[in-house]
């Protein structure tokens, strides 16, 4: 595909390209180094940092759990697809450019890297400022559309209105962490995870209980820490990149046509990561309703456990996911398939490895887990204790789900990616909590998430053998 920066390539001196093309900054030779190697050293700092970005939501829950009671937790549950959706915009702008803008470098195309880079976020920006402002502009009415009771409202609108701020701060912390990673320095987009939600658990507490400010607190703390890590970003791109930095865009239409473009084909690449937000918001949403309708407020209030864990359970699926993309993008736009295979299969290990871990502690621990959401005396925390190990049978199904569609991705398959991230995010897993119940009780409802990643790694992993045989035939 054509850019910008096609039409306006400049000569480099050997010396310039040399440091130019230097993704080493914390020893990261995408190209040649020891593939699991390479791995581990993205693996652990994402990991560190995604699962610190996780508590950021963790935190709300456990604080107005403990502080607010079980509506306001519910409350918070409700609000959350939005954040969901915005981190899926941001998921989204920020993996289709890293994975074009590692092509690009595999093949020195350092302008059109940068070019990539400050329309990603400008892109995402704009989207996420169309979204934020009809929700800030009316709340009690955005509220009710994800689902909000009469009882739950005055939280539910709380919450919404100052969570919206954080939100375009949100969009850059994650469109920034993929591309800082991609620049070499994995452990700095660590940090800008860690920093933010480290500051989240201190305001967090601060806000509900001595200055009791309920789910209102909660949320200014969220948008704050959202504000600390965005600004990081920005810092890091402004003061600190080796290679990836913004680069200004021209205002004539050709190139506003050109941005266009380029974004579509960002959003492309990576709809798929957006759509795993999306779909998870329509897991929620769903889900909201099949517990509210069975089991009342406290079902909503339980099932939000199982909502708030998802958030980590995908961010540890993810970590590996994206720890893969670089590593496979690279090695895919300078031509090299034998690094590519044996990529995804160390990320295929890691997920199985990480995914069978994810379903054993939540099995476990369930309720030391529910324990710290919601008082042994409430009736949503019994529900919840019985529920969540049924619910943890998805972490491995889960884990090697993202994993497949992440390589999909990495090698700009965006059909399949997006084929198999609605069939688990949508088109099986709102029949699953629809019929299920009626097959198992209360069970079913659990369980329905499960069986729907269940179903959809079966057939990945049919899609991948038949993809498979269909290349070797060629060959």
């Amino acid at each position: 595909m054509k850019t910008e920066a096609n039409s306006h390539k400049q000569d480099y001196s050997s010396k310039e390209m040399k440091k130019q093309r230097n993704l080493d900054r914390d020893s990261l030779d995408f190209g040649n180094g020891d593939i699991p190697k390479l791995f581990r050293a993205l693996f652990f700092p994402t990991l560190i940092g995604m699962v610190f970005n996780a508590v950021l939501t963790i935190i709300d829950g456990i604080f107005v759990g403990q502080g607010v009671g079980a509506n306001g937790i519910a409350a918070v549950n409700i609000v959350a697809p939005l954040f969901m959706v915005i981190t899926g915009i941001g998921l989204m702008f920020g993996i289709g450019s890293s994975v074009i803008a590692s092509i690009r470098l595999a093949n020195n195309e350092i302008k059109a890297a940068n070019i990539i880079t400050t329309q990603a976020f400008l892109s995402g920006s704009v989207l996420t400022l169309l979204i934020s402002v009809p929700c800030l502009l009316f709340p009690s009415a955005t509220a009710r559309f994800l689902g909000s009771s009469d009882v739950l409202l005055p939280h539910a609108t709380d919450y919404l209105v100052w969570l919206i701020p954080g939100l375009i701060f949100l969009l850059i912390e994650c469109i920034g962490m993929m591309l800082i990673r991609l620049d070499g320095s994995p452990r700095y987009a660590m940090w800008c995870n860690v920093v933010a939600a480290t500051f989240n658990i201190v305001l967090d507490y601060t806000l509900v209980f001595p200055m009791g400010m309920g789910v209102k607190g909660a949320a200014i703390a969220t948008s704050m820490s959202c504000a600390l890590g965005g600004l990081m970003v920005l810092f890091y791109f402004i003061r600190l990149s080796e290679t990836l930095k913004f680069h200004r865009l021209k205002a004539s239409l050709t190139s506003l046509l050109l941005t266009l473009r380029n974004t579509l084909y960002m959003a492309k690449i990576g709809f798929a990561a957006c759509l795993t937000e999306l779909a998870m918001s329509v897991m929620m949403l769903t889900g909201n309703y099949v517990f509210i309708t069975s089991l009342g407020e406290n079902g909503v209030a339980a099932f939000s456990i199982a909502c708030y864990l998802f958030p980590v359970i995908f961010s540890i699926s993810n970590a590996v996911a994206q720890s893969a993309q670089p590593i496979i993008s690279f090695n895919y736009g300078a031509g090299n398939s034998r690094r590519v295979a044996k990529s995804l299969k160390t990320s295929l290990i890691a997920a199985i490895i990480s995914g069978s871990l994810v379903t054993i502690f939540v099995a476990v621990c369930a309720s030391q887990i529910v324990a710290m959401f919601l008082s042994p005396s409430s009736q949503a925390y019994t529900i919840a204790i019985k529920g969540l190990p049924e619910f943890a049978l998805c972490g491995i199904f889960f884990a090697l789900n993202i994993a497949f569609i992440g390589y999909y991705q990495s090698l700009e398959k965006a059909y399949r990616a997006t084929i198999f991230t609605l069939l688990r995010g949508i088109v099986f897993i709102v029949p699953m909590f629809l019929f299920l119940p009626d097959v198992l009780g209360i069970a079913g409802m659990w369980l329905a998430i499960p069986a729907s990643e269940s179903l959809t790694l079966l057939l990945i992993i049919t899609d991948y053998i038949f993809m498979r045989r269909h290349v070797a035939g060629g060959e």
